[in-house]
């Protein structure tokens, strides 16, 4: 199971976010690029990155601050964040990210998001953000009526590399991820799943590597990492094997 720890962009610095909230914003680095180095040099093999301001206005915004993070680390990038059409996605590949998260595109424009997943074949995540179980697209700013688990079996067979499910209410609230959303989703699709929101402690990693079997296949990790509250070489060894 793969860790990715998370760095969310907002206004050119990294920061982590209440449920979502823009305006509940805590600044951890204003340098994205030094925090990358750091998470390389900790041992993480990923990295997850999100343009929170591009999110919100359906349009790169951070592009700056992504590049400078690309240039700066030799491990993968994921991205997501106002990825809306194959004009930006192509930008970004061919910028050197190694895959997109799709989210709000996922539900607005689905037919986009298949011809991106036949045209980067293996390298597309679907991002699933919901709250109470609905998803909610656009930065989290618009609740719909569709369940997560029916918009994630629309793209069962497109060939993404994975599902994204992220729990809105405990995304940095430390709370503890919601298991067992995460796992009855896992349990549905053949797609593997990441996990999203709410991981507080060791303990959280443990139980979802104990569930792995569902068809989980990584964790996103953010507040926790940066607080202290997660030593990375113990996440790490949590979610070896």
């Amino acid at each position: 199971m793969i860790i990715y720890p998370a760095i969310d962009l907002k206004d050119g610095m990294c920061v982590r976010l209440l449920r979502g909230d823009m305006a509940r914003a805590t600044i951890f680095n204003a340098d994205p690029a030094q925090q990358a180095r750091e998470f390389q040099e900790s041992g993480f093999e990923w990295l997850h990155l999100v343009d929170l301001n591009g999110a919100m206005e359906g349009r790169s915004v951070n592009t700056d601050a992504v590049l400078s993070v690309i240039k700066a680390i030799d491990i993968p990038v994921q991205l997501g964040g106002g990825i809306r059409d194959m004009e930006i996605l192509d930008r970004w590949f061919e910028a050197g990210i190694n895959r997109a998260v799709l989210g709000t595109a996922a539900l607005s424009d689905p037919e986009f998001v298949l011809e991106a997943c036949t045209r980067y074949a293996g390298k597309i995540v679907i991002g699933i953000d919901a709250r109470d179980g609905r998803v909610a697209i656009e930065g989290w700013t618009r609740d719909s009526d569709v369940r997560a688990l029916d918009l994630a079996l629309r793209f069962e067979d497109s060939g993404a590399a994975a599902i994204l499910y992220t729990d809105i209410d405990r995304d940095g609230a430390m709370g503890g991820v919601n298991i067992d959303a995460t796992v009855d989703l896992a349990f549905a699709l053949t797609t593997p799943v990441i996990a999203s929101g709410g991981v507080s402690s060791l303990r959280d990693l443990e139980e979802l590597k104990e569930r792995e079997e569902a068809g989980l296949d990584g964790v996103i990790c953010g507040r926790a990492l940066y607080d202290g509250r997660l030593d990375p070489a113990a996440a790490l060894a949590a979610l070896k094997g």
